[in-house]
């Protein structure tokens, strides 16, 4: 049986970046297992002077946008520039393993292979909106790792994009020229979010169509607000295939990173994005106690039959089984009584 290593020895790999320890470290923060969680709080706090520097871009869009081929193109390029690139690609899981099924390191091969790259299929273990959540620790380790430039791949258009962008200092939204309706797929909602858009797979006979769609999405940044001092993302054209407009896109990155420090700085984004952070830990631990809680699952049965037959309302029902929480609380956190 091979040796567990310490939460001493994983920070240590990890500073050091070991690939290996890197990999056990994330596999350690994305466990929900109670032992496992709070060895991952202790090794975090290890990392935690060691984080924070990178580029944090989270990129989403339309199915079949290209996501993986546009960060397998679009990485390569930092890779060459002296940039060290982690992603991080959140999958569906299977339904019956928890696995990540969509296999993102295959379309990103040419990337995979290079040195200072780490790639992380994560998979979204039923999450809402399909984010994984442990990104933002494993971003963490990453950054202690040493990757200054952090890619976060969505599974599509969804709710999931709101998680991503509370997480990541720019949100790229790549999209289609589309035959007919070029805002198809895309909902107000999306486009609130984008720091910076790019139509994707601008190259042949598609190139004419992807720059008409982006003089509309253009148009219709500029009709999400009335404010004339907002600012108002970019959108540009970009061909993973070619290369063309890539150094365009990433550019525009950097130019929002340098209006975040002249509007309040990326350090003042990021305290707001803890602050999510603390009541999204929160309420995974309250739902995760829900689970664990004997008394809880004792009564659960019940509880919902009375509430399908009309003998109990709703209300009645989830008062019954909150009461049931909080007298299990001292046997589900003993250290909290």
């Amino acid at each position: 049986m091979r040796k567990q290593l310490t939460v001493e020895e994983l920070a240590a790999g990890v500073l050091a970046n070991s690939r290996p320890v890197v990999a056990k470290a994330i596999t350690l923060v994305e466990s929900s297992r109670p032992v496992d969680r709070d060895r991952a709080r202790d090794l975090l706090l290890r990392l935690r002077d060691d984080t924070g520097h990178s580029v944090r871009v989270g990129i989403s869009g339309v199915p079949g946008a290209g996501k993986s081929t546009f960060i397998d193109a679009i990485g390569r390029r930092l890779i060459e520039r002296g940039h060290k690139v982690a992603v991080l690609a959140v999958d569906p899981s299977s339904s019956r393993t928890g696995g990540s099924i969509l296999g993102d390191r295959t379309r990103m091969g040419d990337l995979a292979s290079m040195e200072n790259v780490f790639i992380r299929p994560s998979p979204s273990s039923g999450h809402l909106g399909g984010v994984a959540r442990a990104t933002r620790e494993s971003m963490l380790v990453l950054e202690a790792a040493g990757y200054d430039v952090i890619l976060v791949e969505t599974v599509g258009v969804g709710q999931s994009e709101v998680a991503v962008a509370d997480m990541v200092d720019t949100f790229l939204l790549i999209t289609l020229a589309r035959a007919g309706d070029q805002l198809q797929g895309i909902k107000r909602g999306i486009l609130e979010l984008a720091d910076v858009i790019t139509v994707n797979k601008a190259d042949g006979d598609n190139e004419v169509a992807a720059r008409g769609a982006a003089r509309e999405l253009a148009i219709a940044m500029r009709l999400i607000t009335s404010d004339p001092k907002a600012r108002r993302p970019p959108v540009l054209t970009s061909s993973s295939y070619t290369g063309k407009g890539l150094d365009e896109v990433w550019q525009a990155v950097l130019d929002h990173r340098a209006y975040l420090e002249d509007h309040g700085g990326i350090e003042g984004r990021r305290n707001v994005q803890q602050e999510e952070w603390l009541w999204s830990l929160v309420d995974d631990a309250l739902l995760d106690g829900l689970k664990r809680s004997e008394k809880v699952r004792a009564l659960r049965a019940g509880v919902e039959a009375s509430v399908r037959s009309g003998e109990l309302s709703a209300l009645e029902g989830s008062e019954l089984i909150l009461d049931a929480f909080v007298a299990d609380v001292p046997t589900i956190w003993p250290s909290s009584t």
